[in-house]
């Protein structure tokens, strides 16, 4: 395998990166929040583009997309461990992409979690603020945060696939040659007596 070195950075830049992207995405989930909270009812559904796209405000006690409700306390712990280890991890992130990638995780859990910790009902266990619906998609609602870590998601297995690691580096298989080249091949004319070729010999030169 042959390595190609690209789009590399410093530990510096990436952390860079890796912090935009996830204020990113912490700043737009958390603004949405509010204003769907200051301006919807909970329940209310106004359509923006028809059924393809709603806003629909729901308050969410399970995980991403309203998925395993009644399990707040063990997604308030699993999203505080991820934001703990990515923290931990970043500094190890030397390419431009995959800080992309780290910080839209970072920011998309840090959102919703924000919300288990402060909204009602309690510390810890708050209901996440859900608002983006497309029924054609998926029936489940969702959030700016959820989208980022969706995101995140893809972006992995696009870098996994490309073989994109940590560092910048793209592994590159050697290429294949598709034919080999040969030599044609002569025969030697016949001989008589092992010295004088046969057609030497019948004219008798």
């Amino acid at each position: 395998m042959e390595a190609e070195r690209a789009a590399k950075v410093g530990s510096t830049t990436a952390l860079l990166v890796v912090a935009g992207a996830a204020l990113a995405a912490y700043g737009l989930d958390q603004l949405s929040k509010f204003l769907v909270v200051s301006n919807l009812t909970e329940g209310e559904v106004v359509p923006v583009l028809g059924s393809l796209l709603q806003w629909q405000f729901v308050r969410n006690p399970g995980a991403a997309f309203s998925l395993a409700s009644g399990m707040t306390w063990i997604f308030t712990i699993l999203a505080a461990g991820v934001i703990t280890f990515i923290v931990w991890f970043a500094r190890r992130i030397r390419s431009i992409a995959w800080a992309v990638v780290f910080g839209l995780l970072l920011g998309g859990v840090l959102g919703n979690l924000t919300d288990r910790l402060f909204r009602e009902p309690s510390f810890g266990l708050g209901h996440v603020v859900d608002f983006i619906a497309t029924p054609w998609l998926i029936p489940a609602i969702y959030n700016i945060a959820d989208i980022a870590i969706v995101s995140s998601m893809v972006l992995f297995m696009i870098l996994t696939i490309r073989g994109i690691g940590l560092d910048g580096s793209r592994e590159l298989r050697p290429v294949k040659r598709d034919a080999v080249e040969t030599v044609p091949n002569e025969t030697p004319a016949a001989t008589v007596d092992g010295d004088v070729p046969l057609r030497e010999a019948a004219t008798g030169a």
